[in-house]
């Protein structure tokens, strides 16, 4: 995970493109009479960067690193398969932020966003001082469920007709985590979760 560049608009488009069926439904739109969304890619990244520089967003791209395929030369490939976006930072009383992504569908259930997302939080928590990240997902959105499943968020209820996604205002559910929940930090949660899991396929594999 890195920040988001304008040097990514040719990797980010092609994303984009070969996701359009998988990624429609849950994209976030401008309700009647409101201003629309930046039209190029380049125009959304100046955005993003100056509410970096505000401190309220932390934009960032998703890559992954492919494997050498053998018997081939060792050349490892990185590849740009999504975006997460830490937004609405608050400080004061307060201190929280919301963290919203998305993920090819290639590399859907790869492990891939739950680790940036666990990375995104920990930066939150430790570097920046916040206390509460919340994260807010449509009830139909299975994958995006199952990311806030893995990682231990903190189910709060539904929220009707909160954002307004796909041309209409959508119901959401809200999860949370707060700083105190993983002293030890979510990515560290998330790696003994994923090794459990590991064991546990392994022992049931077993022969005799």
């Amino acid at each position: 995970m890195r920040p988001l560049r304008t040097r990514d608009a040719r990797a980010w488009r092609d994303v984009r493109a070969r996701n359009l069926a998988w990624l429609q439904p849950w994209e976030a739109t401008p309700p009647a009479g409101v201003e629309p969304r930046p039209r190029t890619f380049r125009s959304m990244v100046r955005m993003l960067r100056a509410q970096a520089r505000a401190g309220i967003c932390l934009p960032f791209v998703v890559t992954y690193t492919e494997p050498p395929a053998p018997p081939g030369p060792r050349v490892e490939i990185e590849r740009l398969v999504g975006q997460l976006t830490v937004s609405g930072i608050t400080l004061g009383s307060a201190r929280w932020a919301q963290i919203g992504y998305w993920v090819d569908q290639a590399y859907a259930g790869r492990g891939i966003m739950p680790t940036a997302v666990a990375l995104a939080a920990d930066h939150c928590f430790f570097v920046l001082g916040l206390h509460r990240i919340e994260i807010n997902i449509r009830p139909e959105n299975a994958a995006s469920l199952r990311v806030v499943e893995k990682l231990g968020f903190r189910p709060e209820g539904l929220r009707p007709r909160y954002l307004h996604i796909d041309g209409d205002w959508r119901d959401h559910l809200a999860f949370a985590l707060n700083a105190e929940e993983v002293p030890e930090g979510l990515l560290n949660r998330w790696r003994r979760t994923q090794a459990a899991a590991q064991s546990q396929r392994g022992s049931n594999t077993s022969p005799g």
